[in-house]
């Protein structure tokens, strides 16, 4: 390679990093959740090569979305932890649903296949916690009376970053579980009673795979993609039920949107025979102000094109698309973002 085609390309890489790119159409840096993180790799592809405007998007975790847009460094951040309408005022910050999709529970014991375990909310509950140790617990014989369950210990594999995937799995286990809320809370980091410690949906994945008699949370897709065994849970209901993007779309059907300042909205233990018991929303944050004008348009482009013609690839990927009528109120409130304008 020549020396002037390295220089070109160096001041090239220059010019991406400043959030121009070289043919002075802008690049969307994003960052956060990981759980939505399957489906944003396709979309920011399609994207690209339909518009030419470059999307990134690193998947770090919920937390690390949150403070990289608060601190300015990216242009928008992914996250499964929604904040409150004060945290977001407060901020500067507007957040919209993107996605709805399923934490799951995966398992690695042996002898048991896809969908044959089931869990109630009080074993479940007890595993995470630490009050049930073996898999041949009697409390999960008498819900698995047919299964030949192993003398095996339970490995509760969870995150150790700050993650929208435990705040949502918390969140569950706060409300299904007295002990769990008075001894650990719900959050997007907490201290786990028991187990051992993985980075985001993958690493979870992976400790798990890797550990007989492991059990861990995460986001469907993941599960689906290292091809986990996933418990059946009893749901609100009394119903089991294996986790599904039906199941999904069912937690989500009642949820009341016009009474959701900020969009704030969790689907967990929500009613309905049909309804998975952990499912999830997956945001987008956004600054209420967009200073560089020409950036924040083509965010906005890139938003929109993912509302319009982002659903099939969602859909094929076991996450769920917003609802017509969500989306046309987050597109209403797009017409609050102002353009090159300081906020006082």
């Amino acid at each position: 390679m020549s020396m002037k085609k390295t220089i070109i390309g160096m001041l090239a890489g220059l010019v991406a990093l400043s959030g121009v790119a070289q043919d002075s159409k802008p690049v969307l840096n994003g960052a956060g959740a990981s759980f939505p993180a399957p489906v944003y790799r396709i979309w920011t592809y399609q994207y690209t090569e339909e518009s030419g405007v470059r999307v990134n998007y690193q998947s770090l975790g919920s937390g690390a979305g949150i403070n990289q847009i608060k601190a300015g460094t990216i242009a928008f951040g992914g996250t499964d932890n929604p904040l409150t309408k004060e945290d977001l005022d407060q901020s500067g910050l507007i957040q919209f649903p993107m996605l709805m999709g399923g934490v799951v529970v995966i398992a690695n014991v042996p002898g048991i296949n896809a969908n044959d375990l089931k869990l109630n909310q009080e074993v479940l509950s007890k595993i995470f916690l630490g009050e049930i140790t073996s898999w041949d617990d009697a409390q999960i014989k008498a819900l698995n009376p047919t299964l030949a369950l192993p003398k095996l210990n339970v490995t509760v594999v969870a995150r150790s970053d700050s993650s929208g995937t435990t705040f949502i799995f918390t969140d569950y286990l706060t409300k299904i579980s007295k002990d769990w809320e008075s001894k650990v809370g719900r959050g997007p980091a907490v201290k786990w009673p028991v187990g051992i410690r993985a980075q985001k949906n993958p690493g979870v994945c992976t400790a798990v795979q890797k550990t007989r008699g492991a059990i861990g949370y995460t986001e469907y897709t993941y599960a689906i993609e290292t091809n986990l065994p996933m418990p059946q849970l009893r749901n609100k209901d009394g119903k089991f039920l294996a986790p599904t993007s039906d199941a999904f779309k069912a937690a989500g059907a009642n949820a009341d949107w016009e009474n959701a300042p900020g969009f704030y909205m969790m689907l967990t233990e929500q009613p309905g025979e049909k309804s998975w018991p952990i499912a999830g929303l997956t945001y987008v944050l956004l600054h209420r102000n967009q200073s560089n004008e020409a950036l924040g348009k083509a965010l906005l482009g890139y938003i929109n094109w993912c509302f319009d013609k982002g659903g099939d690839s969602a859909t094929k990927m076991h996450y769920v698309p917003m609802p017509e009528n969500v989306v046309k109120m987050i597109r209403k409130e797009f017409e609050n973002i102002t353009f090159g304008k300081v906020e006082k």
